[in-house]
């Protein structure tokens, strides 16, 4: 399964409607949690998932809306019996910060604290890019290998049956047959999180060509004064991110206490992506414990 449950839209101060920031992406069986501010646990139990699923938590940056809810979620960890290893990755210079929070959980987790102070991949597909925030930010993304997709009439056709699939799969040719001459390529699916930042070249490196891009969207671009000032993106800002990236989807949130009527952002998101000449990016709005499917896999030419 992969999907991200929306934990929490807010920025800086939670609403009647609207909790601190948390997002969980189910991809495959890993769990990668991010940005888990105050409530994320009952946030969980709202969405109906379980805290024994999350293998990897990613921190952008270290104020209390992104963070604050990290000593109950590893405490609850603890409590539900998780053995396996848990990753938390954040920036280096939060050190001090993130030791403190842990030092608050209940001890027990086999938690393998992995901060990273430049861009770079720091997992298998898992990279970040540094973002351009009132102190040291980073966005995260993840990108599945491509490979290629078996195709039945060739395989027939060229006379491969039975354990010779396999064998062509590991061994990329039988004979005069190579696995090119009977599959097409299958693209990978990615995924990015850019969370508060001002528009950058970062940004830009996480959102090239993703699938689903979870994006900032602090402002209305009629408070883009203020989104200047603060280093966020307007929803407009983020729209035109996603258009000239071509990402398939946009997620929205992050959204200021000051826009209890969050369509309005979205509308100028959409306006922004058809202003920076794209039409085929989707822009959704998000809500608390909305559940979003990864996108369908993109088309390659057959070759």
């Amino acid at each position: 399964m992969r999907e991200l449950v929306i934990l929490g839209t807010a920025s800086q101060v939670p609403t009647r409607t609207r909790n601190h920031n948390g997002y969980l992406l189910r991809w495959d069986g890993e769990g990668l949690l991010f940005d888990p501010g105050e409530g994320t646990q009952r946030q969980m139990t709202h969405a109906g998932v379980s805290a024994s699923g999350i293998t990897r938590i990613c921190l952008t940056h270290l104020h209390g809306d992104h963070c604050f809810g990290l000593p109950g979620v590893l405490s609850r960890m603890v409590l539900d019996g998780v053995t396996h290893p848990v990753h938390l990755h954040y920036p280096d210079s939060g050190e001090e910060t993130v030791r403190a929070l842990v030092s608050l959980a209940t001890p027990g987790l086999d938690l393998r604290l992995t901060p990273h102070g430049a861009a770079g991949s720091i997992a298998e597909g898992l990279e970040v890019q540094p973002l351009r925030h009132r102190i040291e930010a980073y966005g995260y993304r993840l990108t599945e290998p491509s490979s290629r997709t078996l195709l039945p009439e060739r395989l027939a056709a060229a006379g491969i049956t039975g354990p010779d699939v396999g064998r062509l799969q590991r061994e990329g040719r039988i004979g005069d047959i190579t696995l090119r001459d009977v599959s097409v390529a299958r693209p990978g699916q990615s995924f990015a999180f850019v969370m508060d930042t001002a528009e950058c070249e970062g940004a830009d490196a996480l959102a090239d060509g993703v699938d689903l891009l979870v994006a900032e969207s602090t402002f209305s671009d009629d408070d883009a004064a203020l989104a200047d000032q603060y280093l966020h993106l307007t929803a407009g800002q983020a729209g035109a991110l996603a258009s000239n990236a071509n990402a398939g989807t946009l997620v929205l949130t992050h959204f200021s206490s000051r826009y209890p009527d969050v369509d309005v952002l979205a509308a100028q998101a959409r306006a922004a992506v058809v202003g920076s000449g794209g039409s085929g990016t989707q822009v959704i709005a998000a809500n608390d414990l909305d559940r979003i499917p990864l996108p369908k896999r993109r088309r390659a030419a057959a070759s």
